[in-house]
């Protein structure tokens, strides 16, 4: 399959809404193009002493609504078309789910599993060294994102708080609690992404015990597939970087992640068929969760896909091609903007307890994010009845109608 820019994906679906909206031009111009890029060469002296330089990137997208938020990611395919697009759905997924932010995002092109923990620290931190200028709580706040953890996020807030002479936790969020990291934030996309689950089934009157198949199982696929089942959906398949396991009657979750602990891979798994990654795609299921990496589904397996209904967790598993096909099939797909929005929605959560220095129960954080999930997903199902539009335009429309009624109010 030849390469897709994921940033040109983007921008179709940009102008796939707009053509809907009949937006302005100016508008339109202004959300193609990111506010600033920042690219650094950043030296890092390994444990052997040799001097390597990675690469690293921030995309301060737009922030119209509010300060830059994103990711950082750490990953051997980072590229500026990947960042781009990244922080452009950043830039609407705030948006979506009504959090006063806009969007970003960073990542450093390398692998980490191939880092020792010290060097992995010495380039965290060097990274925040080349970029801190450019960020803090009222400009841009980064967070975690693919292979970037809260212990990650404590060494920059830390390499922060050196460069500017002050404790400054508000400038990044994903933090440890003992840090100023928010309760909940860990399961915070995984839940959001159920809640959503649970809003669609009901309105599409799904039986109990739907199906349902997870590719990916980070953090948010993880989470995703245990708290699904716990709602009582029948998760039938799981993946990983290295292949999944199909049991059609059902797989015990916990089981399988306490499996993949101790094996350190899902093959093998009692009572479950192996299948690749493509294969879990195909399954015979009612619910697909892409909750991978981009461009997952696509123009050679739409037509094979079998579910009645997609929730994106990743950011942009699915082709503009994909979706059209997905689309005239009757496939519900329920777009990244919207789906894998509690991740950001706890990022807001934890910014804002640490700019008014407080903390919240995770009881709290969670039922604060149930009612920024239900709200986004009333307002998108609305716009979308009101459009006669798919999903996903229906969430950009909601989303470009919020960033150019904030453009209005600013002087140009």
């Amino acid at each position: 399959m030849a390469k897709i820019n994921p940033f040109e994906s983007a921008m179709q679906q940009l102008k796939n809404a707009a053509n809907v909206l009949k937006l302005d031009q100016g508008v339109l111009t202004l959300l193609q193009n990111p506010t600033r890029i920042i690219s650094v060469s950043i030296p890092v002296k390994m444990d052997n002493g040799e001097l390597r330089i990675f690469e690293g990137l921030r995309v301060q997208y737009n922030d119209t609504r509010g300060p830059f938020k994103g990711g950082l990611r750490y990953h051997p395919q980072v590229d500026m078309d990947e960042v781009k697009a990244l922080a452009f759905w950043m830039s609407i997924k705030n948006a979506v789910v009504n959090v006063p932010f806009g969007g970003g995002k960073g990542g450093i092109t390398v692998d980490p599993k191939k880092l020792s923990r010290g060097e992995l620290e010495r380039l965290s931190r060097k990274f925040i060294d080349l970029i801190y200028k450019y960020i803090g709580p009222q400009v841009d706040v980064p967070a975690p994102d693919v292979n970037t953890t809260p212990e990650i996020m404590a060494w920059m807030v830390d390499e922060y708080a050196k460069l500017v002479g002050q404790r400054v936790p508000a400038v990044i969020t994903g933090k440890p609690i003992d840090m100023g990291g928010s309760e909940g934030r860990e399961e915070a996309t995984g839940f959001g992404g159920v809640e959503v689950l649970k809003q669609v089934a009901a309105e599409l009157k799904l039986e109990k015990r739907s199906s349902v198949a997870v590719q990916g199982l980070g953090n948010v696929g993880s989470f995703f597939a245990r708290l699904a089942q716990e709602a009582g959906f029948k998760v039938v398949a799981v993946s990983d970087s290295k292949g999944g396991i199909y049991n059609p009657a059902g797989l015990d979750i916990q089981k399988v992640q306490e499996y993949k602990k101790t094996k350190g891979s899902l093959a093998g798994f009692l009572d479950s068929q192996e299948v690749s990654n493509e294969q879990l795609l195909e399954l015979p299921v009612d619910i697909l969760v892409p909750a991978a990496l981009e461009n997952q589904l696509h123009k050679d397996n739409a037509e094979k896909i079998k579910a009645k209904v997609i929730i994106e967790m990743a950011n942009g598993p699915t082709t503009p091609e994909a979706d059209a096909i997905l689309k005239q099939r009757g496939v519900w797909i329920i777009p990244d903007v919207l789906s894998n929005s509690g991740g950001v929605a706890v990022s807001y959560l934890e910014w804002v307890q640490n700019l008014e220095d407080k903390h919240w129960t995770r009881e709290e954080v969670l039922n604060k994010l149930t009612l920024y999930m239900t709200e986004a997903w009333q307002n998108v199902l609305q716009i979308s009845k009101q459009y006669q539009t798919d999903f996903r335009n229906a969430a950009f429309i909601l989303a470009i109608n919020r960033i150019t009624q904030a453009l209005q109010k600013k002087d140009l």
